[in-house]
């Protein structure tokens, strides 16, 4: 086998689509791609700016998941196979390269019922097996996010759009609702699902509305007055500052002789000048 590294595409186990993967070929390793993209960033490389400012990030991966994928969907069959049945896939041809990873056969103890039939084996995908092992990454995560201090407990309750009296002040849970919300990134839903019930997480309350859209959706339709506007003409204005009660100073106002007064439209008018000149 070729030795470094080397980009591939496969399938994202929690969405089923294809996604950039980053295995080492010596020693054999899997990592996954992380994209930080923002909308207005550049690097400064030597005396240059260069656009884009992407920053890509590889972390190790428990290749277990992605096998987990090909396992749970060869499961419909309801038989015992050997891996190099189960992990094919025509979209990521790729895959194959999981099957060369070290200690693959440990690894697939965690999730698998296993067989031996002339000295070929022969694996079946087990749920109880499964989800001890996923209730195994959650605690792991649960204590990393302990060890980093990193305080949870206000987006568990944003995220999963608990109700109050749901959300429980107990800082365990909302490290375990946390934890859980992370290993589903690398799960089916379905397996996701099985998993909050078997950590027995509490579900979101039905009656809970959804949460507001973030984005107001835009009509192509003109937007119609909920009053007709034309109905105030120039009397009615007048007539309804008549009849409108008047304060004592106003009143007093109206009491003073104007006679002979300019109006204050006066001062702001515009001037003419005469011009002085032979025709």
């Amino acid at each position: 086998m070729k030795s470094g590294l080397m980009f591939v595409k496969l399938v994202n186990p929690c969405l089923g689509e294809g996604a950039l993967y980053l295995f080492n070929m010596c020693p054999q390793q899997l990592f996954e791609i992380k994209v930080f993209k923002e909308k207005h960033h550049s690097w400064f490389i030597n005396q240059s700016v260069q656009s884009g400012g992407l920053l890509h990030l590889a972390t190790p991966m428990d290749p277990l998941f992605l096998l987990l994928y090909y396992l749970k969907k060869a499961d419909k069959e309801g038989k015992f196979q050997p891996l190099d049945q189960v992990v094919v896939d025509d979209m990521f041809p790729d895959c194959i390269l999981l099957l060369k990873l070290p200690e693959l056969e440990k690894l697939l103890q965690h999730v698998t019922e296993e067989k031996e039939i002339d000295k070929k084996k022969y694996y079946k995908y087990s749920k109880e097996k499964t989800l001890k092992w996923l209730e195994k990454k959650v605690n792991q995560t649960m204590a990393a996010l302990k060890t980093n201090h990193i305080n949870v407990g206000a987006r568990v309750q944003s995220s999963a759009f608990f109700s109050s009296h749901q959300v429980s002040s107990d800082k365990e849970e909302d490290y375990i609702c946390y934890a859980h919300g992370l290993i589903s990134d690398y799960i089916p839903k379905e397996l996701s699902d099985d998993l909050a019930k078997h950590l027995k997480l509490p579900e979101p309350s039905a009656s809970m509305p959804n949460p507001p859209s973030k984005k107001v959706k835009l009509s192509d339709e003109p937007v119609e007055a909920k009053e007709d506007y034309t109905k105030f003409n120039t009397k009615d204005l007048k007539t309804e500052k008549k009849n409108s009660k008047m304060t004592a100073a106003q009143k007093a106002l109206a009491k003073v002789d104007k006679s002979g007064m300019k109006s204050i439209d006066s001062f702001f008018g515009v001037k003419t000048k005469k011009i002085v000149g032979k025709i």
